[in-house]
């Protein structure tokens, strides 16, 4: 094994093959284009079918490669703005600082993090530290690998409560077919997920969460199946009997379609089910 994923990314297969796919209750549209020169515009905008909220984001980054500098700009519909600096791969091979600010001119409200993070061979470690009106809090993460075993920890310090307020681990095993991830959270959440690539075309993945003190389990099964280049269809149902059901088709390069409902399979003729539409372009 090479670099081991960050903690975040840690059974990231499993969780796509839950997550991409859908957009339960939303119409959304998302555009990405690339400049000459670099500079990449992402534009989102998502309407819920429920609330008839429409909320929008803006986001422009430019990459100075020869001095491995990335600028990013973002701006939402709750009017906040925010900047991000990175420097990766500079002062050190493997790591990385990026330097985060935002700013609500509605509230005056300001925020700061500076992240760090270094990785190389059989290691991934991160440090951010967040300023804001509510106090300075610390976060740490490391994962180790070795021969597709992973291990990985993770923790909050708040400064103004004087004393961790997060503490989680992980551990699973990794190779190119099949993932398997457990994880504790706080000593009171429990995880685990299973991920199977069965051919090219099939991908499937388990997961189920418990919490201490309660006897309900969570669980869920899903799969992802590639019907052409161009098309997939995504299937997925938990132990409440929420079915979701989801279909990708690229129309044509750079315009990609994705329709998907959530069916309540405990009340099918009560209504109530959710529809989802988004349209990708890209150029």
């Amino acid at each position: 094994m090479a670099v081991p994923p960050t903690y975040v990314d840690l059974g990231k297969s499993a969780k796509d093959v839950f997550t991409k796919g859908y957009g339960f209750g939303l119409i959304k549209l998302d555009l990405k284009t690339k400049s000459e020169n670099g500079l990449e515009f992402t534009s989102t905008g998502s309407a819920n079918t429920e609330t008839s909220k429409v909320a929008g984001t803006l986001e422009t980054k430019y990459k100075w490669a020869e001095h491995g500098l990335t600028f990013t700009e973002k701006w939402n519909t709750d009017n906040t703005l925010g900047t991000e600096i990175t420097v990766e791969d500079q002062l050190a091979k493997g790591l990385k600082l990026t330097f985060d600010s935002s700013f609500s001119p509605n509230t005056g409200k300001k925020s700061g993090k500076i992240k760090t993070g270094y990785k190389r061979e059989h290691l991934n470690l991160g440090c951010d530290v967040d300023y804001d009106i509510n106090g300075t809090a610390v976060h740490g993460v490391a994962v180790v690998g070795f021969e597709g075993w992973l291990a990985g920890y993770q923790m909050t310090f708040e400064a103004g409560k004087n004393r961790v307020t997060q503490s989680n681990f992980a551990v699973g095993y990794k190779t190119d077919e099949f993932q398997l991830h457990t994880n504790v959270n706080d000593g009171t959440e429990f995880g685990g997920s299973i991920y199977q690539k069965v051919n090219e075309q099939l991908e499937t993945a388990v997961n189920l969460a418990w919490t201490a003190g309660n006897s309900n389990t969570r669980f869920g099964i899903a799969a992802k199946y590639q019907i052409d280049a161009d098309a997939s269809f995504s299937a997925k149902v938990n132990n409440s009997s929420l079915v979701g059901l989801g279909y990708t088709q690229t129309l044509k390069p750079g315009i990609k379609l994705t329709l998907s409902a959530l069916l309540d399979g405990k009340n099918l003729n009560a209504g109530g089910h959710k529809l989802g539409l988004g349209l990708e372009f890209q150029a």
